[in-house]
């Protein structure tokens, strides 16, 4: 009885089509991956330039950020489920209502997101901020 032996060949030029399948479903699957990884933030409406727009009192909160992350309105210290409160009592008597945060140059940087945040989950769409000037400091 005779042994068959089977000798393996190398690859025939015909049969890397199947690595050019497999390259291109690599491509697409990347491609279509890549859509999913973009990060939007937080996206800002902003005035046109040189634009005034006149705010009556009524329909507008104040609040202040100061260097040590502290949330004060009106001079006195708040917590941010008193400025929720606040917001959310003014904005149904006025839905047109306006927020307005004035920033110290020396917050930090997440508390300033944390107040962003609540704004936007409270959808106040008329929100503005501004830097405090900074004091210059006396000589020592």
């Amino acid at each position: 009885m005779k042994v068959r032996t089977h000798r393996r060949t190398g690859l025939d030029i015909g049969e890397s089509a199947t690595l050019s399948d497999l390259a291109f479903l690599l491509i697409i699957f990347f491609i279509v991956i890549a859509v999913f990884t973009v990060h939007k933030g937080f996206l800002l409406g902003l005035p046109e330039p040189g634009s005034t727009r006149i705010i009556p009192r009524e329909e507008l909160l104040q609040a202040e950020l100061t260097a040590s992350g502290e949330l004060r309105s009106r001079g006195t210290p708040i917590s941010t489920e008193e400025l929720i409160r606040m917001a959310e009592s003014l904005r149904k008597d006025r839905p047109n209502m306006t927020f307005l945060l004035k920033i110290d140059p020396e917050t930090p940087y997440q508390r300033l997101v944390d107040i962003v945040d609540i704004v936007r989950r409270l959808d106040i769409d008329n929100f503005s901020f501004s830097m405090m000037e900074e004091h210059p400091q006396p000589n020592e």
